[in-house]
């Protein structure tokens, strides 16, 4: 019998909708990991399916170090204003924001290849994944620029 504490425990840990954890569990005969990874999966093919949908809101998000000696401005997109007001959409930006002043990527395609530095198991690329199956949009990083004294 599927437990609420293991429909808890994957919500916390991947965002998904308690309907898909159990149905993951459900098909992975109540083996949590392999839950875990079926929910991961499938959260892949859905963010592949919006990659292609325009992304014409967002935010600019900011960071500075408290040295004051470096600081970051990041433009990242999503479809709607909906979702740029989103903490958890917020949430995302200001993690890639400290993901660029730590690590100093060039590129954007460099950045998304990054290991993420709070969790090096995911990259950068995985985490906004992640974020598009949570939040349902299509997410992408339009441009960074990083500054250093």
């Amino acid at each position: 019998m599927i437990s609420i504490e293991d429909i808890k425990k994957l919500r916390d840990e991947t965002g998904a909708s308690p309907v898909k954890i159990k149905k993951a569990l459900e098909e992975s005969g109540e083996d949590v990991q392999k839950a875990k990874e079926l929910l991961k999966s499938w959260g892949t093919t859905k963010a592949g399916e919006k990659s292609d949908r325009e992304t014409n809101d967002g935010v600019i998000d900011f960071y500075v170090h408290p040295n004051a000696k470096s600081g970051v401005l990041l433009d990242i997109r999503c479809e709607t204003d909906f979702v740029a007001k989103n903490p958890d959409f917020k949430n995302l930006a200001h993690e890639i924001c400290l993901q660029i002043a730590a690590l100093n990527p060039e590129t954007v395609e460099a950045l998304l290849a990054q290991p993420w530095v709070k969790d090096s198991t995911k990259t950068v690329k995985d985490l906004i994944e992640q974020a598009t199956a949570k939040i349902g949009e299509n997410i992408r990083v339009e441009k960074f620029v990083r500054y250093e004294i």
